[in-house]
């Protein structure tokens, strides 16, 4: 049950068309359910704002639809990351309206309309070998409400492919600055901008490149101000703070 459902409910009962004794019962399974293969959490998109996110990488394709089945039969959105062409195609047999990103490995069953909040997140790839990583992060943002505008293969080997795109970048929110190799560009970008930078390392490189600790090194220590990292590969961790900081920042100038 989410906060549009309570809302409902306590507006049924307000208006005499549910007895108070029949809201406590609908509301007695809150705040979680315990199922074997997991802990469905109730009250999270109450406590956060946000629907529920399933890692999905280690679990077994029964876990999976046991998780699915759950949120399908209460109406709530569900994201799920990581996730395999196959285990995909078993899913979408049983649930057709889903949308399976195979570049972003995510898996989003959407019950009730996303609300979009107004905040704006912009993506930035340092090469077309970071998209998968950007794209987790994009689909991430966009599940959570905010409007999500991308810049692919804009790294610092060509710095004029940033400069001409550096105008629509700073009207944006927040930024989410995803780069493999030395990991150069979130330094460079929070340079030239004033709104926060979350910094993605990949693991994509040459040997030195340590499948992404040196960029990950390289971004803990860039001296731009204003930087802040996530782990390696994690772009769902950076669409979820940006869309948060997004969030926050719209809903404050609306005051």
């Amino acid at each position: 049950m989410n906060i549009n459902n309570i809302e409902s409910l306590l507006k049924e009962v307000q208006s005499g068309r549910c007895h108070v004794q029949d809201a406590v019962e609908r509301l007695r399974h809150l705040p979680y359910e315990d199922f074997g293969n997991g802990t469905i959490d109730h009250h999270r998109s109450i406590r956060t704002g946000s629907p529920e996110v399933i890692f999905g990488e280690n679990k077994s394709i029964e876990q999976l639809i046991s998780i699915i089945k759950r949120y399908d039969s209460i109406n709530e959105n569900l994201l799920i990351t990581r996730l395999g062409d196959e285990k995909a195609k078993e899913l979408q047999n049983i649930y057709p309206n889903a949308e399976y990103s195979k570049i972003a490995r995510t898996f989003s069953l959407i019950k009730s309309e996303i609300i979009k909040h107004g905040g704006k997140v912009g993506i930035l790839t340092a090469g077309a070998s970071d998209i998968p990583v950007a794209e987790e992060a994009k689909v991430t943002a966009n599940v959570l409400g905010s409007e999500v505008y991308s810049f692919i293969d804009i790294g610092v080997a060509g710095l004029h492919r940033l400069l001409d795109k550096i105008k629509e970048i700073r009207n944006l929110d927040v930024l989410i600055v995803v780069a493999g190799m030395e990991g150069a560009l979130p330094s460079v970008v929070g340079g030239l901008v004033g709104v926060p930078i979350i910094a993605v390392p990949t693991s994509v490189g040459y040997g030195a490149s340590f499948e992404g600790l040196a960029a990950l090194l390289g971004m803990l220590n860039s001296c731009a101000a204003g930087v802040t990292v996530v782990n390696i590969d994690n772009g769902f961790g950076a669409g979820y703070a940006a869309n948060l900081i997004a969030k926050g920042k719209h809903a404050r100038s609306s005051l």
